[in-house]
C-alpha cells in the first residue's frame, strides 16, 4: 500500500488529480489516500446504487484499490487511488447535471476514465428526446465527436464497426434538423448490392422492394418518432426512401440526406451521390469498411479520404471498438477481428 502514515488529500469533484498514476518508475509507490465529499445525502445514495451495485462495480474495476464509504464521505486507497477518485468525481457531475446512473453508464465512466477522458463532458450531450421522453446522447467521446461533425459540416463521413451507433445517431442529428426546421425532409438511402440494384426484379412496389434493405434507419425512426408518427411522415413525404439508384439526375435542396452502407457502392456511385447535394442540405455517409460486399470488391470509400481531405465543409470520423455501444461482447468481437486482421496485413507483406 505504500506510505500509509501520510494525511488523506481531501478533493471536491472536479478537482481531483488527472491521469493514471505511474508504478513503473524506480521506487515507484502507490498514490496517497484520497478522499471524496459528495454534497447531499441524495446523490450519495444514487452513486452508489441500489445495495451499493454501483460501487461495487467500481471495485471490481480497480481490484488493486480498496474504496471506504462512510456518511458523504469516500476514502480510496491502493495503486489507482487518483484514478478511483476521478471515476466518482465525473459520476457525481453527471448526477448533478440530471443524468441518472445505471450499470451500463458507470462501466463506460471508468472505460473513458482510463484513458483520460471526461465523461461528464460526453454523456451529457442531448441530441433530441424520443417519443417516449427519452434522451438520445452520444455515448463515448468519438460519438460526440461525429455528431459535432454533422452539426458543423455540409458533408460527414462516418467510418467504423457495426455497433459504433453510425445509423443511429445520423437518424437522430435528422430527425433533430428536422423538427428544427433547418431541412424540409430527411432522405433515406443505401445501395441495394443485394439485388444489384436492379430492384425491378424484385416483387412489390417501390417501398416493399427498399424496406428490407432500410430495415435499421426504419428501426431508429420508430424509435424516436414512433410508428404513427414515421407512417405520416412518409405519407406527406417528409421522409422520403429510396434506393441509391434512383438519386441519379436530381438535385436535393433542404434535405438532411443519410447513405448507409457506403462501403457497398462504387467509385461511380459514390461520386453520383456526392454531386447531388444542394442548397441548404446536410448529408451523412455510413460506412463499414471491413463488410465491403460490392462486386469486385472496388469500394466507393477506397481513396476518398485523400481525395476529399482539402474541401471545406466535409469531414471524416472514424470510429473504433472503443465507440461500440451494444454489448460489451460485440466490442471485445470487433477487437479480435482487428487484431486478426493487422495479423493477415503483416503475414502478406
Amino acid at each position: 500500500m505504500g506510505n500509509m502514515t501520510q494525511p488523506p488529500t481531501s478533493v471536491e469533484p472536479g478537482s481531483a488529480p488527472q491521469g493514471p498514476v505511474d508504478l513503473t518508475g524506480p521506487g515507484a509507490e502507490p498514490s496517497p489516500p484520497v478522499k471524496i465529499n459528495v454534497p447531499g445525502n441524495h446523490l450519495m445514495a444514487a452513486l452508489l446504487g441500489p445495495r451499493d451495485e454501483l460501487l461495487r462495480l467500481v471495485e471490481a474495476a480497480f481490484a488493486n484499490t480498496t474504496v471506504h464509504v462512510r456518511g458523504n464521505e469516500i476514502t480510496v486507497t491502493g495503486a489507482d487511488a487518483a484514478m478511483v477518485a476521478r471515476v466518482f468525481e465525473e459520476l457525481v457531475v453527471l448526477l448533478q447535471q440530471g443524468h441518472p446512473l445505471e450499470s451500463r453508464t458507470v462501466t463506460r465512466a471508468i472505460d473513458m476514465v482510463r484513458v483520460n477522458e471526461r465523461p461528464s463532458e460526453v454523456l451529457t450531450t442531448q441530441i433530441l428526446r424520443t417519443s417516449k421522453g427519452v434522451p438520445i446522447r452520444p455515448k463515448s467521446t468519438g460519438q460526440k465527436r461525429y455528431v459535432e461533425a454533422i452539426a458543423k459540416n455540409v458533408i460527414t463521413f462516418g467510418i467504423g464497426p457495426a455497433g459504433t451507433g453510425k445509423s443511429w445517431l445520423a437518424v437522430a442529428m435528422a430527425v433533430q434538423a428536422f423538427q428544427a426546421k433547418r431541412v424540409d425532409r430527411i432522405i433515406l438511402t443505401r445501395p441495394a448490392v443485394e439485388a444489384g440494384e436492379r430492384l425491378g426484379f424484385l416483387p412489390g412496389d417501390l417501398m416493399a422492394k427498399v424496406d428490407p434493405y432500410l430495415r435499421p434507419l426504419y428501426d431508429a425512426l420508430y424509435d424516436m418518432v414512433d410508428t404513427d408518427g414515421t407512417q405520416k411522415l412518409l405519407e406527406k413525404g417528409n421522409v422520403e426512401v429510396a434506393p441509391l439508384a434512383f438519386m441519379r439526375g436530381r438535385t436535393l435542396n433542404n434535405s438532411f440526406i443519410i447513405l448507409d452502407e457506403a462501403q457497398n457502392t462504387t467509385p461511380e456511385q459514390m461520386k453520383m451521390f456526392l454531386t447531388r447535394i444542394g442548397f441548404g442540405s446536410r448529408a451523412v455517409i455510413t460506412g463499414d469498411r471491413s463488410q465491403v460486399d460490392v462486386p469486385g470488391g472496388r469500394s466507393g470509400l477506397d481513396g476518398l479520404e485523400d481525395l476529399l481531405e482539402h474541401i471545406d465543409g466535409l469531414d471524416f470520423v472514424h470510429l473504433t471498438s472503443r465507440d461500440v455501444v451494444r454489448h460489451r461482447i460485440v466490442q471485445d468481437i470487433v477487437e479480435a477481428y482487428d487484431r486478426a486482421s493487422v495479423v493477415d496485413v503483416n503475414k502478406r507483406r
